[in-house]
Parts: C-alpha cells; sequence; structure tokens
C-alpha cells in the first residue's frame, strides 16, 4: 500500500462510554465520577483534543444516558467533538454501532480510528502521537502495549471455579507477552467488519485488536506506558488520584 496515501488518511478518536462501572460503584457510571476535581472521561478527552493529528472526537454513550448535564457539557467543549447514543449491552456493540455512526456521518472508510477506553486517564499526547507515528505506515493497524514485568500464574481451574483460594499449577513463560493497552488504531471499515463478524460468530473478544485477531491480520504493538492503566477498582482509582494530582503540580 503506498505510505504517501497512508499518511493522507486522517485520524478519529472513539470513547465508548456506555459502560456502568459496577466493580467501582457508585451513582454514576465511573467514566463520569469526579476524578482529582473533573469527571474522568474529561482526561482522555483532553489528551484527544490536544493531540493535532485527531481531526474528530466520537463518544458512544447509552441512549437514556444522552441527555445527562455532563454530556451536554462536554458535546460543547469543541466543534469537533460528537456525543452519539450509539451505546449497546456490550462494549464491542458499542464500538460497532459508533463506527456505522462515523461511516453515516461521511467519514471516509480508510480513515484511522483510535479507540481509547475513557477509563484510561492516564493517557497523553505524546502517547497518542507516538502510535499514530508508528501505525500510520501499516495497512494493518497497531495497539498500544507494555510487556509483562510480573511473574505470571496459572491457577488450577477447581479451586477457581468452586470460590476457593487457588493453588498455582505452573508459572507461564512472559518473554513474549504483552499487556494491550489503548488507544487501538484501525482502519474504518476494517475495525467495523471486524467487529460485525466477530459478534456474529459470538466470538470472545475483549478488545478491538481480539477482532482483526480474529479475521486473521496481526497488529503492531507500539510500546506504551505504565500510567496508562485501566481504572477498574477502588485502588485503581485511588492510585489514579494520586497520579494525576502529582502531574497537576
Amino acid at each position: 500500500m503506498d505510505s504517501g496515501n497512508q499518511s493522507k488518511k486522517k485520524c478519529h478518536a472513539l470513547l465508548p462510554t456506555a459502560g456502568t462501572g459496577s466493580r467501582l460503584g457508585g451513582e454514576l457510571p465511573k467514566q463520569f465520577q469526579e476524578l482529582s476535581g473533573k469527571p474522568m472521561l474529561s482526561y482522555a478527552l483532553g489528551a484527544f483534543k490536544e493531540t493535532p493529528q485527531i481531526d474528530s472526537i466520537w463518544i458512544g454513550v447509552s441512549p437514556g444516558f444522552i441527555e445527562h448535564p455532563i454530556l451536554q457539557t462536554i458535546a460543547k467543549t469543541g466543534a469537533n467533538i460528537h456525543v452519539v447514543p450509539t451505546g449497546g449491552p456490550t462494549r464491542q456493540e458499542t464500538v460497532r454501532n459508533t463506527l456505522a455512526a462515523m461511516m453515516k456521518s461521511g467519514i471516509a472508510e480508510d480513515d484511522w480510528i483510535l479507540v481509547h477506553d475513557a477509563a484510561r486517564p492516564g493517557i497523553t499526547p505524546s502517547l497518542i502521537a507516538k502510535l499514530i507515528g508508528s501505525v500510520q505506515s501499516s495497512h494493518v493497524g497497531g495497539i498500544l502495549a507494555v510487556p509483562l514485568a510480573d511473574t505470571l500464574k496459572q491457577a488450577d481451574l477447581d479451586s477457581v471455579v468452586a470460590g476457593n483460594i487457588p493453588h498455582a499449577e505452573r508459572t507461564i513463560p512472559r518473554k513474549h507477552l504483552w499487556q494491550a493497552q489503548t488507544p487501538q488504531m484501525f482502519g474504518l471499515k476494517q475495525l467495523h467488519e471486524a467487529l460485525e463478524n466477530a459478534i456474529r460468530l459470538e466470538a470472545d473478544i475483549t478488545d478491538e485488536a481480539s477482532a482483526i485477531e480474529l479475521a486473521g491480520a496481526k497488529p503492531l504493538l507500539i510500546e506504551g506506558a505504565a500510567r496508562n492503566f485501566k481504572v477498574t477498582h477502588p485502588a485503581d482509582w485511588e492510585l489514579m488520584q494520586l497520579l494525576l494530582s502529582s502531574s497537576a503540580k
């Protein structure tokens, strides 16, 4: 594929925010809860707004949440920010629905889409730019990820199923293992078709790269950063709050 044509493609961010964040608790979904002074979603949104290569930002939310004041405020923070009621019962469906809305709006089918978890507020413009710069010459796409540093243990399944304290059955070699992060960057039509296929097959996919891999492609692994971790549990929330507070000083 011609690298000149690749570089002319525009880049767009997609933030699926239809999840409930039930493991964290709280009255609002976690992406809208206040973290170190503002809604958690605002951090990822701000990082993409500050990245010059990003042409537009799309936020897929649950239809019943579309009128919430937080979203109304966010939608007014930039002309290129689009809040759309494309939330589905799963993350994959939310992303697929939002991609469909983007194509319907006239975005080119071969433009790049960067899908990012709103629950990763540690993302920075430099990490986003690093991913874009590394992937733009690729026809496959790629993701931010970090090589695993910890020793991995496989637990015995019987104990896990029974709810007992598990035993370590074996140590898993980590030399070739990476921990996936976001953004995950793929072509608009390419990703939409991959997700459509995965959903149709009821495949066990946990991120966009899983769907691309199912389609037979091999996404690039671009080294990310430890600060770009996902806020899932209360301990993650506390750690991220410390990180963001120290960064603001």
